[in-house]
């Protein structure tokens, strides 16, 4: 899940960021000091899940809420229980009290999994996704992504309309665009399937380019065809 953290407090977002960065399914996409810092981030790229502060100055986290008629899922984390009824009057998914632990954070995060799997089950695989080009979210359509080579600490994405550098690992990549539609064939690529037009045991084509495949994933890039 994309998360943000959106909270005044210097001290509470580090402890925020720490916990998030030590949960696998989790990932960072940005650190709010205020909620219109958090408004105009929401609006450059998708969001899953926001840990949020309640007592911000000129818009609280409530008032925050309230501006939003489709909301990503919300974590409140304040240390005021006294808003625990009007959190969920608000559909909060859960509500922390600071100081927290890292037990009490991932009881939190692994309900908001639970719902986000719930709602991807019925809304299906999204036909895009953002990656970050030039400091811009760039919007790519995944029937356009043909196939992804590693360089280095970054990631080349060729797609039937040009080609994108993205700051990204391999396995980020696997995560992010999934298996049903996209394959790991070498340390180097990811393929997507569909366009594969020939393949044997050392490598595979698509389009003009010849692609190696290495004996890791000989046998399911087999299986996946068979």
């Amino acid at each position: 899940m994309k998360c943000i953290i959106v909270d005044d407090d210097s001290m509470a977002r580090k402890a925020l960021e720490k916990c998030v960065l030590e949960t696998s399914y989790l990932e960072l996409v940005g650190i709010c000091t205020s909620a219109f810092e958090a408004i105009d981030l929401i609006k450059s790229q998708p969001v899953d899940l926001i840990f949020l502060d309640i007592e911000m100055p000129v818009l609280s986290g409530i008032d925050f809420i309230k501006t939003f008629k489709d909301i990503p899922q919300i974590i409140l984390v304040t240390s005021k229980k006294e808003y625990a009824v009007e959190a969920y009057e608000n559909d909060v998914t859960d509500y922390i009290v600071k100081p927290f632990n890292y037990s009490r954070f991932l009881q939190a995060v692994e309900k908001a999994q639970r719902i986000h799997e719930s709602f991807d089950k019925q809304q299906g695989e999204p036909d895009y996704i953002f990656f970050k080009v030039d400091s811009k979210m760039v919007r790519v359509n995944l029937k356009d992504i043909q196939y992804i080579e590693a360089l280095g600490d970054y990631v080349l994405i060729y797609t039937t309309t040009g080609r994108y550098t993205v700051l990204s690992t391999m396995k980020a990549m696997e995560t992010k665009l999934g298996e049903s539609q996209f394959m790991r064939v070498h340390k180097s690529y990811i393929v997507r399937m569909d366009e594969v037009s020939q393949y044997d045991s050392s490598s595979l084509k698509i389009g003009t380019k010849s692609i190696p495949v290495s004996r890791t994933y000989k046998e399911a890039l087999a299986s996946r065809f068979s």
